[in-house]
């Protein structure tokens, strides 16, 4: 079969962000079938209804890329119990105008990492709750939530932790044959 085309994003814009730190191992860690595309949401405006039919430039770009894309792999932090604003914005983003639903029947995968013990649980489960409105197919299984990930990647932003690494890789064998799974329907 072809390669499977993923689009991997992080809900965090900081440079050192361990969520983007997953996003890299996933990239590393993926299946030869696999390929991944990380894209940054940096540079996504605050939504604005008014412009829906003059969408700025960052927005067309991430829904081309998300149309382009056969799976979507979202690594997210958890901000006050929820999604960070900068990751709900992109999914709004991405679901407008009407009709012209970027998301719509994709597979998507999610995972999570924290400095804390919850690592990231609630924020996965906003999401997605948001899956089930603008229509995406979300793994269930691996689950991928790394509590107390600042022992788990070291100076320069590499999971060095092997369970970690393990289940990133886990995840993303799951996400492949989910993605090919949905497809034959």
């Amino acid at each position: 079969m072809d390669k499977i085309k993923v689009l991997g994003f992080a809900g965090s814009l900081r440079k050192g962000s361990y969520n983007k730190a997953l996003l890299r191992t996933a990239r590393e860690e993926s299946p030869e079938d696999m390929e991944l595309e990380v894209f940054d949401i940096e540079g996504i405006p605050p939504y604005n209804q008014d412009l829906d039919n003059d969408m700025p430039a960052r927005v067309k770009e991430f829904k081309q890329k998300i149309k382009a894309a056969d799976a979507i792999l979202i690594a997210t932090p958890e901000y006050n119990y929820s999604v960070p604003g900068v990751l709900k914005n992109a999914i709004d983003w991405a679901s407008r105008p009407p009709g012209d639903n970027s998301w719509d029947d994709k597979p998507v995968a999610v995972m999570s990492a924290s400095i804390g013990m919850i690592a990231g649980a609630r924020a996965q489960y906003h999401l997605r709750q948001t899956f089930v409105y603008v229509n995406m197919h979300a793994l269930n299984r691996p689950e991928v939530m790394v509590p107390f990930v600042a022992d788990k990647v070291d100076a320069s932003g590499k999971v060095t932790d092997a369970k970690t690494r393990e289940k990133v890789k886990e995840m993303m064998v799951g996400l492949a044959a989910w993605t090919r799974r949905l497809r034959v329907k």
